[in-house]
């Protein structure tokens, strides 16, 4: 004997749709809508064919993300893709610069802009061109060159141990300040001011660098020697002086040297007397160097 359930829902598939409207509970007689009601007996038959259970195929397509609002379907997101890899650290934005990282630029903008200014005679359409001649005239009395025939030749004429010890020791100080001022200049690499003119003296393969300037070590180391072992009238000991200024000063005029190779070389110069007066040399403490210029 067949179940009841049996007799509603094994009801076979080539039924008519007049029938199966008439005796389904979504019909017009039961007071339901007519496309309604096909489409969802057409979904329980397909459902039945399939062998899903209608309930929970009506439970799991409420339940899908395509028919909840604002949600998207998984199918739809791509791959995960991994984050960008990190900039190298000399291409990374310095968002918080360090006060001495500002102080640093902001000074070497002050020496290019002030160092351009007071380059009045660094070419003859300068605004102090007619006065360039004279400045390369004392850029020679700097130069290390004379300074150093100079000595030598003293050297070679002086006939007292008093007069050769100070010579021999200021032969050491330009030696030293040559070997110091080519090493650092070999180290930082400064470029001379676009506006400089490469028409000087004697040139080395150090020289197209500016920092330091050979000049500005060379006048404050000779100025400071001289006025330690020479006795000098007060106005002698001003003009060697102003003898020094006037060199550094020229440098920066010539277009030479920025402000601060000048500075930095006043100071080296400074530093240097001061180890030659450290190490100073006699018959005492270096005695065979003495006995074979003696024997010259």
């Amino acid at each position: 004997m067949p179940s009841p359930r049996r007799s509603v829902e094994g009801r076979p598939l080539g039924v008519s749709a007049s029938s199966s409207s008439s005796s389904s509970p979504g019909s017009p007689a039961h007071g339901g809508g007519g496309s309604g009601s096909r489409f969802e007996f057409q979904s329980l038959l397909s459902s039945r064919a399939t062998g899903v259970d209608p309930t929970c195929a009506r439970l799991r397509a409420s339940e899908s993300p395509v028919h909840r609002r604002g949600s998207f379907p998984l199918a739809a997101a791509g791959p995960s893709q991994a984050p960008p890899p990190p900039l190298p650290e000399e291409d990374r934005m310095d968002l918080n610069p360090s006060f001495l990282g500002i102080a640093l630029r902001s000074l070497l903008a002050i020496d290019l802009w002030l160092s351009k200014k007071l380059g009045v005679c660094a070419g003859e359409s300068s605004s102090w061109g007619s006065v360039r001649p004279l400045m390369k005239l004392l850029e020679i009395s700097g130069h290390g060159i004379p300074w150093l025939l100079g000595t030598l030749y003293c050297l070679c004429r002086s006939d007292s141990w008093a007069g050769r010890e100070v010579l021999m020791n200021l032969l050491f100080a330009l030696l030293l300040d040559l070997l110091l001022v080519a090493l650092i200049k070999g180290l930082v690499r400064r470029r001379r001011p676009a506006h400089n003119q490469m028409d000087m003296f004697v040139t080395l393969s150090v020289d197209k660098y500016s920092f330091p300037s050979g000049h500005a070590t060379r006048a404050a180391l000779m100025s400071r020697f001289i006025l330690n072992h020479l006795v000098l009238a007060i106005p002698l000991r001003v003009l060697v002086v102003l003898w020094a200024f006037v060199l550094g000063l020229s440098r920066v005029m010539l277009g030479r040297h920025n402000v601060t190779d000048v500075v930095f070389g006043f100071f080296l110069g400074y530093m240097q007397y001061s180890i030659v007066d450290y190490c100073w040399l006699s018959p005492h403490n270096a005695p065979v160097l003495f006995l074979l210029w003696s024997q010259r």
